[in-house]
């Protein structure tokens, strides 16, 4: 990656330009980097899909948004520059107490776990809810939507501070989960009943291990691999138990069903407004020093989120 100057880009019919004053990372920003994500740009391209800032144009047919609205917005990369594009489906006027880089770090990761959790999981409450990688972006957001939705709430992480961090955000219990006697610890704290939902976005030995804590119809959400290994699993352990293997590929939904992803913002406002949800940025970061910000969150380095300001 290197910093440079490029054209503004002109907005396109059903687009807005939007002048940008934060920009969340990402994980799979890395892995889109190195050519390892489902979504291939074409090289050279600038990274980026979570930005805030104000709309400063609108194309053709844009109707429902206005230049200055304070707005957030998803686009599948662009996002590291002073201005970028985004199509209207994926632009949302912000609340006006909620500052930009808090509105930079919410549409991804609080959209993703809300259709996990909601749509793809039915969680219910009372529920045991069991979240792997829960001081990262995603996961942050699961801990968070799920105590809103009533769910009992055991967070897993990789450190002291992290599993700390867990509870201050709404964690009933928190777990390491460096080594395998994790397991253990979920059958402890559920009373061998197991988690009802588990949220997984990190593949490899999580996946295969969180079969064996499992509840009975249980529901096992597959989100990513940011260990870097695709799991295989054992059929016989999805028999024995009755439990749903469930996939979520939320840029789908923005593909196939561009209305349910304007409701759950709308929802997602609302819990905002009501104190139930709040993005956590655990650091600003100025614009140019994107690069060590990435590497350190692929050092597993952050809770939160990291977000780039523009000035």
């Amino acid at each position: 990656m290197q910093l440079d100057e490029i054209p503004v880009p002109d907005p396109g019919a059903g687009q807005v330009r939007i002048r940008n004053r934060a920009a969340a990372l990402n994980f799979f920003d890395i892995l889109q980097c190195q050519g390892k994500y489902q979504v291939k740009p074409p090289l050279p391209f600038t990274p980026g899909a979570e930005v805030a800032g104000t709309i400063d144009a609108a194309g053709e047919g844009v109707t429902g948004l206005s230049v200055g609205d304070r707005v957030q917005a998803m686009s599948p990369w662009g996002g590291f520059a002073e201005y970028s594009l985004a199509a209207v489906s994926g632009v949302f006027r912000i609340p006006d107490e909620m500052s930009f880089a808090a509105a930079a770090a919410m549409p991804i990761v609080y959209q993703t776990s809300y259709f996990a959790l909601k749509h793809r999981a039915l969680l219910r409450a009372g529920e045991w809810l069991l979240v792997h990688a829960a001081a990262g972006g995603v996961g942050l957001a699961a801990v968070q939507i799920g105590k809103a939705m009533g769910a009992k709430i055991i967070a897993t992480a990789g450190s002291e501070e992290k599993l700390e961090f867990c509870k201050s955000q709404g964690a009933d219990y928190a777990v390491g989960y460096r080594d395998e006697s994790w397991v253990d610890r979920v059958k402890e704290i559920t009373g061998g009943h197991g988690a009802d939902v588990i949220y997984d976005p990190v593949g490899g030995d999580i996946t295969t291990l969180s079969t064996k804590c499992i509840a009975w119809e249980g529901r096992l959400l597959i989100i990513g691999f940011a260990g870097g290994t695709i799991p295989n699993i054992e059929a016989n352990r999805i028999l024995l138990k009755n439990i749903s293997i469930v996939g979520l590929h939320w840029g789908e939904y923005r593909k196939h069903n561009p209305a349910m992803v304007a409701a759950a913002q709308e929802d997602l406002f609302a819990m905002f407004r009501a104190g139930q949800i709040a993005p956590v940025v655990s650091r600003e970061v100025p614009w140019e020093d994107v690069i060590p910000a990435l590497r350190e969150l692929a050092g597993r380095k952050t809770h939160g989120k990291l977000v780039l300001t523009m000035a």
